[in-house]
């Protein structure tokens, strides 16, 4: 017998291609390997190493070897192909789309590479581009599954949802054990709403590919989506996510068991976390993980558990996957997006701008991602931008009822109220059950001088009659009925950090009578500040609400036996109303936010202050504690000394201002401070606002009032050092109306300046009232046009007045009820054991004899 002879290259490589597309990939790499130590330019082995090593998992080593087949054989159209889609799984859009596009024009009538170009396009944000070129793959292959799930994606891209089901479909239809495409219709279901279809469907293609990290990621979102959507009761408290949901099924107590025998076991954490997801148990967040341990660099998986950590308000936490998932798919738009709105709740904006700009630059039409960019130049002061960027927005979307709020907001922002109000009927009319713009309306209605105390109420009654009745029965409470024994008190509140509101309960947390009253706060802040901490440090307990649906925090509430619950932010953003009105505490009581009510009849008490109410109740219901002073002011630190008076020590004639929110400035008050500031001559206004075409529209109403424009100074929000600093530049503010300066009156007269104010109907335009009387300078508060003209000419033309003024505020209000914190604390403490005796009596009256 003769001994075979040697094996030619071309001989070796038909044998590693015969393993390759066996499977056997190990020995089809030592032959493709033992090629090239003999001819290094071979182009097929370097090809088909390069495809070896993508099926690997190794797509930079992919790139790197095809690159190099691709520059001895310039024309191979699968080269081109494979080349393309290393280049894509890396991140490398537009090389994989010029190598797709230059494979078509070698082999025009390939499917695959069209519908691996349209996969392409679609990363890159090109949707229509995407949709053509799937469409074309179809063409030249209608029963090509691939390219129907592909168009299936590019469609839900683009909005077309049920295009993309029906394309989904047809590719499982041609192709039932396809399980991405199972996969693809599952996320174009859930974006469709259809929930439970969409669940179903990721359980089945998990079942084709029970490992597959995308896959289970796009069951957890799915079964997230739904979780929030039903209320699944979790609360985070004390750093810990707890549930008070139903309790684990069988399968989920023998994974638990597996967990315990082998907690080093992978597998057996994976299985758990299955389980928890079949079993509909809360567990979005832990799927999440699992993904994520499955394929650290899954993007997906990342950005969706950040933003599941987001709702939760765990930020910092948050931050860190969405930072992992842009550095994993730095041209995922939703990535960007998501990043942007974390970054925006740590209050870092202008990182926050910058990523929902790149979210724009990758999908330029993408609804969301503009409307939060609109948000966000808002905070940075950038009106005229936010306003212009939200208008561009709904000529797109002109259904998108969010956005309409926000736009309300940045027209409030520039003062024009009107439009505002309008633009909040418009997103109520879209979306009835927006609660928060129902809010914004009622909240910003208060700043209009054509709301009087009547109009305020009937808003308040629409927005309760809109979202505060519900079907469920509010059970009897299980408080003991003890007048007299050491009450729970809960106060819910987004603002217990550096913030008026935050402010202005610091005196009363720090010197409550703690043997007469337990204090828990439920907060909604996040991040927190040094407040924050100095809340948690005063409080008994503590709780965040954030992420927390409004049933399961009542009966979180309930359940912690809480006898007085305290509304401390009215309509103000953030609010927790809905939870209210199921009325999970025995007595429920409204104060802080701004002296007004809700209107809703589940909040029985409003503390007010005698000054204040002079209209009709916030609600049918509502009674109304009347203490010393809504306000206890403490200067939190802020060590700024009065100076001399500027008039006196700079020889000039005086100046007025205003640092109030510019929202509050109407045009009836412009003409009324332009009526001061022509009878005193050379006078000077500074004005608090951002940046904005508004302010133009200010200077003509000035100037056509006799005011010259060089006579207005404008400045813009300071941290509140730099702000206290600005009185040191003022002889006189002049207040606002209708809805007068709260802590900015207080932080003026703190600094020595005195403060002339209007006085109205509504208890939002009393509060100069209510201070100045507190202060013992009534005088200073007018009750006509006229009348305030008179007082602020007065105090202007009589300089050595203000510089006494000046010297002897500060210690004015020190010794008043104004900054007397004991008195504060006793004065609410007493509002709520009266509100609790008389719930006692009640109770009593209707408790069965024996």
């Amino acid at each position: 017998m003769n001994a075979p002879g040697p094996v030619t290259i071309s001989q070796a490589m038909a044998v590693a291609i015969g393993h390759h597309q066996a499977g056997r990939l190990a020995e089809a790499e030592a032959i493709y390997r033992q090629v090239l130590a003999v001819a290094p330019n071979h182009p097929d082995a370097l090809h088909f190493l390069g495809v070896l090593a993508a099926q690997m998992g190794r797509h930079d080593l992919a790139v790197q070897m095809i690159r190099q087949s691709l520059a001895l054989a310039p024309d191979n159209a699968a080269a081109l192909s494979n080349y393309g889609e290393a280049c894509r799984k890396q991140g490398q859009l537009d090389e994989a789309i010029g190598a797709y596009r230059r494979a078509i024009r070698l082999m025009p009538g390939t499917a695959a590479i069209q519908s691996n170009l349209g996969n392409a396009l679609a990363e890159r944000g090109a949707i229509d581009d995407s949709v053509a070129a799937c469409r074309e793959a179809i063409r030249l292959d209608p029963n090509f599954a691939e390219a129907w799930s592909n168009l299936g994606n590019a469609l839900r891209e683009k909005g077309a949802l049920d295009e993309a089901i029906a394309a989904c479909r047809r590719a499982t239809e041609l192709k039932p054990g396809y399980a991405e495409a199972h996969g693809n219709l599952g996320n174009a279901l859930r974006d469709a709403g259809l929930l439970d279809a969409a669940i179903s469907t990721h359980r089945r293609a998990l079942s084709l590919k029970p490992r597959d990290p995308i896959l289970l990621n796009n069951l957890a979102v799915a079964l997230n989506e739904r979780g929030l959507k039903s209320g699944h009761p979790a609360l985070q408290a004390d750093g810990r996510v707890f549930s008070t949901g139903g309790d684990p099924s069988a399968t989920v107590d023998a994974r638990r068991e597996a967990v315990r025998r082998h907690p080093d076991s992978a597998d057996a954490h994976v299985n758990l976390g299955n389980a928890l997801l079949i079993a509909e148990l809360p567990g979005g967040a832990d799927a999440f993980r699992r993904a994520i341990e499955l394929d650290p660099t899954h993007a997906s998986a990342h950005a969706n558990l950040a933003a599941a950590l987001r709702k939760l308000g765990l930020f910092e936490e948050a931050l860190a996957h969405g930072e992992r998932a842009a550095a994993s798919d730095p041209r995922c738009p939703i990535i960007q997006n998501t990043l942007g709105s974390i970054l925006s709740e740590l209050g870092q904006t202008k990182e926050a701008e910058a990523a929902f700009r790149k979210a724009l630059e990758l999908r330029p039409d993408y609804a969301s991602a503009k409307n939060n960019l609109s948000a966000t130049l808002d905070v940075l002061g950038q009106l005229d931008e936010a306003i212009a960027t939200y208008r561009e927005l709904l000529r797109l979307k002109p259904d998108y009822a969010e956005a309409w709020s926000n736009l309300g907001n940045a027209l409030k922002d520039e003062g024009q109220l009107d439009e505002a109000l309008a633009c909040y009927r418009r997103a109520i009319e879209l979306k009835p059950g927006d609660i928060t713009a129902h809010s914004n309306l009622v909240y910003v209605a208060q700043f209009h001088p054509h709301y009087g105390c009547a109009a305020l109420a009937g808003e308040r009654a629409r927005w309760a009659r809109q979202h505060a009745t519900f079907n469920e029965t509010i059970t009897p409470h299980a408080n003991s009925p003890d007048p007299r024994r050491r009450l729970r008190v809960g106060y819910v509140s987004p603002d217990f950090r550096d913030h008026v509101i935050g402010r202005n309960l610091l005196p009363l947390f720090a010197n409550h009578d703690r043997g007469e009253f337990e204090i828990i706060c439920y907060s909604g802040t996040a991040p927190g500040d040094a407040f924050t901490d100095r809340f948690r440090s005063l409080a008994d307990g503590w709780r965040s609400t954030l992420g927390v649906p409004d049933a399961d925090l009542a009966a979180t509430i309930r359940a912690d036996g809480v006898d007085i619950l305290v509304d401390l932010t009215q309509h103000m953003a953030g609010n927790r109303l809905a939870m209210f009105a199921r009325r999970p505490a025995p007595v429920q009581i409204s104060f802080a936010g701004y002296p007004d009510g809700t209107g809703l009849e589940a909040i029985g008490y409003r503390i007010s202050d005698r000054h204040l109410d002079a209209g009709a109740p916030s609600s049918p219901a509502e009674k109304v504690f009347r203490i010393d002073s809504f306000w206890c002011y403490d200067p939190c630190g802020a060590d700024v000394e009065i100076n001399e008076l500027p008039a006196l020590a700079n020889g000039t004639p005086p100046t007025f201002g205003c640092l109030n929110n510019f929202c509050k400035i109407t045009d009836g008050m412009l003409a009324l401070w332009a009526r001061v500031l022509t009878q005193v001559e050379g006078s000077r206004l500074m004005i608090l606002s951002p940046v904005g075409r508004h302010r133009a529209r200010i200077l003509e109403l000035l100037m056509r009032a006799g005011v010259a424009a060089h006579r207005v100074e404008w400045v813009t929000s300071r941290p509140r050092k730099e702000y206290l600093e600005w009185y040191r530049r003022l002889d006189v503010v002049l207040d606002t109306f209708p809805y007068n300066g709260h802590t900015t009156t207080l932080d003026a007269l703190w600094m020595g300046v005195p403060v002339v104010s209007l006085a109205g109907e509504t208890p939002v335009s009393r509060a100069g009232l209510s201070i100045l009387g507190n202060l013992g300078v009534p005088e200073w508060v007018a009750h006509s046009h006229d009348e305030f003209v008179r007082i602020a000419v007065g105090l202007a033309n009589d300089l050595p007045a203000l510089a006494r003024w000046r010297a002897t505020l500060r210690e004015r209000m020190e010794a008043s009820v104004l900054m007397d914190a004991p008195r504060f604390a006793r004065n609410i403490e007493a509002a709520f054991r009266g509100a609790w005796e008389a719930w006692c009596a009640t109770a009593e009256s209707t408790m069965p004899r024996v």
